[in-house]
């Protein structure tokens, strides 16, 4: 929290409150001109798309009468409308088979047609839909169907129905019209034509009318009926004005505003209707609100910048106070190093000098308490060296094999030669962490001597590693803690001679070294707990409970952790195993880029 008693909150005031009033005063007058020309461009939008949907209509419509009229100039159609022969005779039958071939002709021309039908002056009905086909009924007069009679010759627009006025499988919404049919030769009726069309087509026609959700676009006939509208009357704002608009010449657009909406009207010319769209207020004010939100966003922004200047400029004037507080907090902490650079006011300036020589000293004289710590652990650690001397124990066991190999005794020099070389190698530390495959799998060989000599022969050992791996390092001591767990806790067990097999094999550019056993095995509890705790928890407890009370060594965590360390996550060790069966642990290490 600033505190504004202070020459940073004092500085931050003046300066923050002098940019926000400039901002809001700039703000205020884009407003006001924004408003006037999204007003404007609105009302020409408006106009624009009432016009376009009109002609859309027109365009529409016009295609609606090319159909009837190709209807009523089909001489064949008109021929056999006016045949009376009877429906009871194969010519009859063949009659109306040939009428509904046309039929079905022009219904498959277009998409949106949804039934033809055709009622003769003998009331006889020949239709084409999509709900059964081609069909022939007998017809009732309906209303729609006295229009068409009536009328002249005419197209007669009918309207939007529910659902189909002759075909009883469709129930969706439909637009139908028609006209009366002439043989144009004789000038006589033959009948009427009745075409439905998917109402889908009308209402997607004037939905182009629409400037957003909340608007309402009405197909008005010219006695005022309504065709259909988008969007039922939910209020007084969606009733058009009486009397409006009018009778409208080709291509004139009338528009009125009210309150609550704006209204524009455009005429159909084809069908002497009028296409009104309404919108409300709210709708108009749409892009308006996204000129508030952009304005408010970069008023935000600003005032963000306004901010933030205004902390720089007044912490200017006061940061060496605050470098001088944060490098005290440093201190604190324990950090001795750091030291306080300020070039400002004199009394500061010797307050600054007095922390740094402060901190100087205090840091010297823990360097002395360190140095003087280290010194005597180091002494501590010579004195317990030098109990043991590694090379001392080398020495020995190379005079008691000579000894036995001057009596002939090559068993147990072996058994003595081998363990001389074991303690030489994992005493070699200080040379590096890592050593040769070869090398590895020479210390396993001593290891190995020692334990067939131990069991009497009975663990045989195999190699089966290949020659091209023998030069890549592994982790050193990486391989014998397997070993030893598969010969003491699963070889040694046996009532039988056991087999260990260490073999080599490349998969997805990794090298794996397998380790397997025919011993005892391990129990689906015992060998779940193993991988659950190799995939992060504490391995080498689970392994230990897993393996006995008395279980001793380096154990997998420590391999299987080094080998993590050194190569990744996604190297280590896997274990798989069944009871009575035999145990398979697997190293995994990288394979160098210039061996792969």
């Amino acid at each position: 929290m600033i505190n504004f008693r202070s020459i940073h909150g004092r500085l931050f005031l003046i300066f923050l409150f002098c940019m926000l009033g400039l901002l809001l005063i700039v703000s205020f007058v884009y407003y006001q001109r924004a408003t006037e020309q999204i007003r404007d461009k609105m009302s020409s939008v408006a106009e624009k798309n009432i016009s376009q949907t009109a002609g859309l209509f027109d365009l529409m419509l016009k295609g609606y009468d090319s159909v009837t009229k190709s209807l009523n100039s089909n001489n064949e159609l008109m021929k056999l409308l006016r045949d009376p022969s009877s429906d009871q005779t194969v010519e009859g039958v063949n009659l109306e088979r040939r009428i509904t071939d046309i039929l079905g002709a022009i219904f498959y021309s277009r998409n949106d047609i949804v039934g033809i039908h055709i009622v003769t002056n003998r009331g006889k009905v020949y239709s084409f839909d999509r709900s059964v086909g081609a069909t022939v009924r007998d017809h009732s007069e309906q209303e729609w169907y006295t229009r068409l009679q009536r009328s002249t010759g005419e197209m007669i627009w009918l309207g939007v129905y529910p659902h189909s006025l002759m075909s009883g499988g469709i129930e969706k919404s439909v637009f139908a019209f028609g006209r009366q049919l002439f043989e144009l030769s004789a000038l006589k009726s033959v009948g009427i034509v009745l075409i439905e069309t998917d109402a889908d087509a009308i209402v997607s026609a004037l939905s182009n009318a629409s400037l957003g959700p909340g608007s309402n676009v009405v197909i008005q006939a010219a006695d005022g009926v309504e065709i259909i509208r988008t969007n039922p009357v939910q209020s007084d704002r969606d009733r058009i004005p009486l009397g409006w608009p009018g009778p409208l010449k080709t291509g004139e657009v009338l528009m009125t505003e009210r309150e609550d909406a704006m209204i524009t009207a455009a005429g159909i010319r084809t069908a002497d209707w009028t296409v009104i769209g309404i919108t409300p207020t709210r709708d108009l004010q749409l892009e308006l609100r996204e000129t508030q939100r952009f304005l408010l966003s970069v008023i935000i922004v600003l005032v963000i910048a306004a901010t933030a200047l205004a902390t720089l400029v007044s912490r200017s004037f006061s940061s060496p106070f605050k470098r001088l507080i944060q490098q005290m907090k440093q201190v604190e902490l324990g950090n001795f190093k750091g030291q306080v650079r300020v070039h400002s006011y004199q009394e500061l300036n010797v307050l600054v000098s007095s922390f740094n020589r402060m901190v100087r000293q205090m840091d010297e004289l823990i360097e002395r308490i360190k140095l003087a710590s280290i010194s005597e652990k180091n002494a501590q650690l010579q004195a317990l060296q030098s109990q043991v001397n590694p090379h001392f124990l080398f020495n020995t066991l190379d005079m008691i094999y000579w000894m036995l190999d001057e009596r002939e005794n090559d068993r147990l020099g072996k058994v003595i030669l081998s363990l001389s070389q074991i303690f030489r190698y994992g005493s070699e530390w200080e040379e590096a962490s890592r050593a040769p495959l070869r090398r590895e799998l020479e210390q396993l060989r001593h290891y190995l001597t020692i334990i067939e000599t131990r069991l009497g022969g009975r663990v045989h050992t195999e190699f089966e590693v290949e020659e091209r791996w023998l030069g890549i390092e592994v982790p050193k001591m990486c391989l014998q803690p397997i070993v030893e767990n598969a010969v003491k806790y699963g070889l040694e067990p046996l009532d039988r001679p056991g087999l260990l097999r260490i073999s080599s094999r490349e998969r997805d550019g990794k090298l794996e070294i397998a380790v397997e056993d025919n011993g005892v095995g391990m129990d689906e509890e015992t060998l779940e707990r193993i991988v659950h705790a190799l995939s992060g928890e504490r391995v080498s407890q689970v392994a230990d409970e897993a393996a006995g009370p008395e279980r001793k060594g380096i154990g997998l965590q420590n391999v299987h952790s080094r080998i993590r360390l050194l190569f990744g996550e996604s190297y280590g060790l896997s274990v798989r195993s069944r009871l009575n069966q035999g145990t398979a642990v697997t190293v995994t290490i990288p394979i160098p880029p210039e061996r792969g």
